[in-house]
């Protein structure tokens, strides 16, 4: 870690988080504007499917593999 982010306060790290958070989603909005559903909504799903199977795998509390589960059936209505 380079000197600069060492003496970054909670606060400025917030910041910079929320805007690259903001800059990957205005990536993605542009991306879905300019390609077919066909394209990003089989790339969404696989994402959305690995992401649940590796909660699934993970070593999760009940609660938690019972809110995944039930996003898993949310997903697929």
């Amino acid at each position: 870690m380079d000197d600069a982010r060492e003496r970054e306060s909670p606060e400025e790290k917030r910041k910079r988080n929320r805007q690259q958070r903001l800059t990957a989603i205005k990536r993605w909005v542009e991306y879905i504007e300019t390609h077919d559903p066909d394209v990003w909504g089989e790339q969404r799903s696989k994402l959305i499917d690995s992401q649940l199977e590796s909660a699934r795998e993970s070593d999760i509390d009940v609660e938690h593999r019972r809110r995944v589960a039930e996003a898993g059936r949310d997903r697929s209505q």
